[in-house]
């Protein structure tokens, strides 16, 4: 009788033992990404660089990074921390803080109130640093042009249930040791998945910017993302315009095309872009495969070096890319 009391003793304890650990375990959340690509310059050598806002831009066999996001969120849900963690070429042209994308603290304050802490990737923008957050593998000249991210207290409301708002005080975009003691105001408004985006400082990084980001579905197998944004700092600055329609073919396959014009402003005869972009998008489980087509042409100047190594105002490339998703 005493060794069934102790048998049932031990099997409660390890019950309650294993409930509390799966209760721990759904506390954790672990993920990330590896990405590579193969890239060649279809109207220009590939041994002479090229200037193109892509984040993809070297030629040859080359990887992207590898991106480690870890995340704790009490058991009541009130209180949680992220840590997103970026190795590789692609990180280095993004983040300022080596290896760091984010890493940030939050308090679910209510069911419709969020406080965050820490550095949070911005809220500006149709594109993310992240290959897996964007349809295309190469990025846009919007993107290229920031911000990237921000470090500082942000409000985020959840005001209905089409409303929201966010509002953030901040060091001055990708700043994160402030030795000036400026600091940067950001507000967001949305509804029903379309937001409108305000930054704002003193002109010490960034100065002030305006930024439309949204998307519609079309129809079940049709959706068109839109970005514009308009960027002004003593008078000069840059602006532009992307649309990004993307077709489901099949449940393995999409295509996306970005087309996007980007220009400075503030002098004369600033030069403007067109950046043509078609992207296929093949998934086999984890792993997408992204065979792409870029064309870049500028308006009045010539940045690219064609083959026969006369200065050009158009570069044309042909990439693959490979992502996986753990």
């Amino acid at each position: 009788m005493k060794k069934l009391l102790l048998f049932v003793f031990v099997l409660s304890t390890f019950s309650v033992f294993a409930q509390d650990e799966t209760e721990e375990t759904k506390k954790f959340t672990f993920e990330g990404s590896v990405d590579a690509y193969y890239r060649t310059q279809l109207n220009a050598s590939d041994d002479t660089p090229q200037g193109v806002a892509s984040f993809a831009g070297q030629t040859g066999f080359a990887v992207g990074m590898a991106n480690i996001i870890a995340g704790y969120e009490s058991s009541n849900g009130k209180v949680g921390a992220v840590a997103d963690l970026v190795f590789g070429p692609r990180a280095d042209e993004a983040t300022t803080l080596p290896n760091v994308n984010q890493l940030y603290a939050y308090w679910n304050v209510s069911e419709s109130t969020t406080l965050t802490l820490g550095r949070f990737n911005t809220f500006l923008g149709y594109e993310v640093i992240s290959p897996v957050g964007n349809f295309n593998y190469s990025t846009s000249y919007l993107f290229a042009s920031g911000p990237f991210s921000h470090v500082g207290v942000k409000a985020d409301f959840a005001l209905s249930e089409d409303f929201s708002a966010m509002i953030a005080v901040m060091n001055p975009t990708d700043v994160n040791d402030n030795l000036t003691g400026d600091y940067a105001l950001g507000g967001q408004l949305g509804y029903k998945g379309q937001y409108l985006n305000l930054y704002y400082d003193s002109g010490v990084v960034l100065g002030f910017e305006i930024d439309y980001t949204g998307g519609f579905d079309v129809s079940d197998s049709f959706f068109l993302g839109i970005n514009a944004a308009y960027q002004t700092n003593d008078d000069a600055g840059f602006y532009g315009a992307a649309l990004y329609p993307q077709v489901s073919l099949s449940d393995s396959f999409d295509l996306g095309l970005r087309g996007e014009y980007f220009s400075l402003h503030g002098g004369t005869d600033d030069p403007s872009v067109i950046d043509l972009t078609l992207t296929g998008s093949y998934s086999i489980e984890n792993l997408t495969i992204k065979p792409e087509l870029r064309l870049d042409t500028w308006s009045n100047d010539e940045p690219f070096i064609d083959s026969d190594g006369m200065f050009s105002d158009n570069l044309s490339s042909f990439l693959i890319a490979a992502i996986y998703k753990f």
